[in-house]
């Protein structure tokens, strides 16, 4: 049975746990990697045959799951979805594109400002830049085009041959779409496991991370999302939802399951009166049954 640790409880990686992860071969601006021990622990010993994540990102928590049918990952980001198909059919390909760059100012803002017409550079660019802009973050202007400074990160940890091989690997079989979290979700059975972690709106928004995120995803995309999360439920499926704690979420989501609240530390935006602690929820069904 899942037996979820939060609060104050230590959690620490079994042997089986740390062979079946893949480390996620992007930075993920809002990424759970940093809850994943928790995330696991609420998942406990819960089969999962089909998994969902409709607001894929850096993927941390599918890259860290041994999903045994196959697994429907999705995002409103297109140019993301793209790298996620080209890293599962042609992960040397990539590899050999990524290595052409170098991590300097001129190269970033060269690559920033190329337009390429193969899939495989377009996938590779956009790796490039994950890593070496500032913070992560995947922002575009008005024209759509990605407008996000030079990180001067001495450290990139660029991924390598053998890093997307592996999450080639753990692709396989994946159905991936670039799609509204409404949409992606249309296919959910009776024992999935749907993850959400969409960007956190809420009514009345005048803060931090969540400012970052409205124009992204209103409240009234939090409403249809509560609705999608009804049917998840109604379905059979379990699910596991992250968002912002404040109360007009609060309201909306605990209808719907169980609430705990998780902390962190936000590193979004430039100015250090944006960052600090702030704590999140997470709502689930896992163990209501």
């Amino acid at each position: 049975m899942p037996a979820p640790l939060f609060g104050d409880t230590l959690w620490s990686d079994s042997l089986e746990q740390k062979a079946q992860r893949v480390a996620p071969f992007l930075r993920w601006a809002g990424g759970k990697r940093w809850l994943l021990p928790q995330i696991l622990d609420l998942i406990g010993d819960l089969p999962v045959r089909r998994y969902h994540e409709p607001f894929v990102g850096g993927g941390s928590v599918f890259f860290a799951l041994d999903v045994s049918e196959q697994a429907f990952l999705s995002d409103l980001n297109t140019d993301l979805i793209e790298v996620y198909r080209q890293v599962r059919d042609r992960p040397s390909d990539v590899t050999e594109e990524l290595t052409k760059y170098e991590n300097t100012s001129a190269e970033y803002y060269a690559a920033r400002a190329s337009s390429p017409t193969a899939a495989v550079q377009r996938a590779a660019r956009f790796i490039y830049l994950n890593h070496t802009s500032f913070n992560g973050i995947f922002r575009v202007n008005l024209k759509g085009e990605y407008n996000v400074p030079f990180g001067h990160r001495k450290n990139t940890n660029m991924p390598d041959e053998e890093w997307l091989l592996q999450a080639s690997a753990r692709l396989q079989g994946s159905e991936l779409n670039g799609a509204d979290f409404e949409r992606a979700l249309g296919d959910v059975e009776e024992g999935d496991l749907v993850f959400l972690d969409p960007p956190y709106t809420v009514a009345h928004n005048n803060n931090g991370f969540v400012k970052y995120n409205q124009h992204l995803f209103s409240f009234q995309d939090q409403e249809r999302l509560a609705i999608e999360i009804k049917k998840i439920r109604d379905a059979g499926a379990n699910y596991i939802l992250t968002n912002a704690a404040h109360i007009s979420i609060e309201n909306l989501f605990s209808p719907l399951g169980r609430k705990l609240t998780v902390s962190r530390r936000n590193v979004i935006g430039g100015k250090n009166a944006t960052r600090g602690s702030a704590e999140e929820f997470v709502f689930t069904n896992i163990g209501d049954k």
